[in-house]
């Protein structure tokens, strides 16, 4: 038997009346439209006029990382000249977008800053015991008992931050890898020089004690720097402050001609 003509003949006993009334509105329709007239056309729709342009998200986005950058920055514990260049390296994107640490060197304080500006961290820090923002000549190839005084200086510029190890096995992260400048946990070497007191006292003059590296206490550096810039992480960038040049001689830029 064709299943087919099996399942045509188990139709209910309803569908041939359904069948006949179908075949009977299409008469009617058909009569219908011999007699009404025809229907004009609608005019077409105007299209609606177009919405008013709307500032692109990413430009709204960088704006309001701007000012909350401002708001943050306004309450660093920072001079002015720092605040100043953290708003320039937000606004000019110098920093590609990385995280970035500004030491300020006329107040002995290092600020690490997330890539919107926000704030991730501050510390008071030893720095070099001269003031000066350049390096001595092949200082990184000289014994530390041949440097003098005057030629520990902590170098101002714009430096990629990279993680490392120092001569004697030290993890430290590197500023200045060719003059042997590093950020590193303060150390008591020598007990005269008293870095811990040193670094407790609320004197930026009193800071001044190493031969060029970044001192930082231990907590702040493997709770607020190592997640950032430790070993195996992208590193970013540290921008240290003049304190005898004008922020335009070390950064360039649309800065200040005269030091701050």
């Amino acid at each position: 038997m064709n299943t087919d003509d099996a399942f045509t003949d188990l139709r209910p006993p309803w569908a041939e009346l359904r069948q006949n009334g179908r075949a009977g509105v299409l008469t009617g329709l058909a009569v219908l439209a011999l007699v009404l007239p025809p229907r004009r056309p609608e005019a077409p729709t105007p299209p609606r006029p177009l919405a008013t342009a709307q500032a692109h998200p990413a430009v709204t986005d960088r704006a309001a990382r701007l000012r909350a950058a401002d708001a943050a920055l306004e309450a660093l514990p920072a001079s002015a000249q720092a605040r100043q260049l953290a708003r320039w390296v937000l606004e000019s994107g110098d920093h590609g977008g990385r995280p970035f640490v500004i030491l300020d060197k006329r107040e002995a304080m290092l600020l690490v800053l997330q890539t919107d500006g926000r704030l991730a961290g501050a510390t008071p820090v030893l720095l070099g015991v001269a003031r000066g923002d350049d390096n001595v000549e092949d200082i990184g190839l000289r014994p530390m008992h041949a440097i003098r005084d005057h030629e520990k200086t902590t170098p101002a510029g714009r430096f990629e931050l990279r993680a490392g190890r120092n001569a004697t096995g030290e993890d430290v992260l590197w500023v200045d890898y060719d003059a042997a400048v590093s950020i590193h946990r303060v150390r008591e070497v020598e007990k005269r020089e008293r870095r811990l007191q040193r670094l407790a006292s609320p004197r930026p003059q009193d800071r001044r004690i190493s031969y060029g590296c970044i001192n930082v206490p231990p907590r702040f550096y493997e709770e607020v720097l190592l997640p950032v810039y430790g070993a195996g992480r992208p590193g970013g960038l540290a921008y240290v402050l003049p304190e005898q040049k004008s922020l335009r001689q070390v950064f360039r830029g649309d800065l200040p001609e005269t030091p701050a």
